[in-house]
């Protein structure tokens, strides 16, 4: 354990391992007003051993040891698609990769961090969550499958698919503590509002009338309802609202919070 910082959680990948780590309390309680609405300075530790990590651009803090970075073009055809996916779902156009043996560091943040283990499986997330992963998962494109899920659902067109096998860490709206998984065994579940954060790739989203009729609807004070069928996971993120987390490194935070030192 660190006299800086403690190792908070761990996954261990192929031929990486991911932390996310929690700076302990700056003795001046003054020094940010979230840390004394109780949050921890985070960041995201990677060990390489021969292994490779994507990351978004700009994302990186520092690394050490024997490591390379390069950003893949993949031709004019591919270039062309990474300009297309990076509108699409709110990522950067290109996306670092570090390879070798050592340490990567990420960019520290008041922000919150959720990993997940990809099984030969895909899965859909809001878009701007990606933050990193193994080079094994393929970060890529999912278009809405109904007209009412692309103009009704306030997810837009696209969102971020992640798929294959291996790590990925996304940036949350909440702490993970705050997360409901939400299992489905061939089900419905519907919600009232736009904070689905995550679904797998088995769970169809579409957009419904909370009742069969327009005037049930209108009456219910519901309206239309965020729906997701099928077997799968959903994670909800009900405390959303709540959290006005931005994903700044520490100097725009202290310049957000000291305007008078810029």
């Amino acid at each position: 354990m660190s006299e800086v910082f403690d190792v908070v959680e761990s996954a261990e990948g192929q031929n990486a391992t991911f932390q996310i780590l929690h700076y302990k309390p700056i003795i001046d309680k003054d020094f940010f007003s979230m840390q004394r609405a109780g949050e921890r300075y985070k960041q995201v530790r990677i060990l390489l051993n021969n292994g490779s990590v994507v990351t978004e651009a700009g994302a990186l803090h520092f690394h050490k040891g024997n490591i390379t970075a390069e950003n893949k073009m993949g031709g004019t055809s591919g270039l062309m698609k990474k300009f297309a996916s990076s509108m699409l779902t709110n990522e950067s156009t290109f996306k670092p990769v570090y390879s070798g043996v050592g340490e990567v560091y990420l960019e520290p943040t008041f922000g919150h961090f959720l990993i997940y283990h990809l099984n030969n499986e895909e899965i859909i997330v809001d878009k701007g969550l990606f933050y990193c992963c193994e080079s094994t998962v393929k970060v890529g494109v999912a278009a809405q499958t109904s007209i009412s899920a692309a103009v009704k659902g306030g997810e837009g067109l696209f969102q971020t698919k992640l798929s294959g096998t291996g790590i990925c860490v996304l940036h949350s709206p909440v702490p993970a503590r705050e997360i409901l998984k939400m299992e489905l065994y061939n089900e419905r579940l519907q919600v009232d509002g736009n904070f689905a954060i995550l679904r797998t790739g088995d769970i169809r989203f579409t957009v419904e009338k909370s009742t069969k009729s327009i005037l049930g609807s209108m009456t219910s004070g519901e309206g239309l309802l965020q729906t997701f069928t099928g077997t799968g996971e959903v994670w909800l993120a009900p405390t959303q609202a709540l959290h006005q987390t931005t994903f700044f490194p520490q100097s725009q935070l202290f310049n957000n919070q000291f305007p008078n030192n810029q």
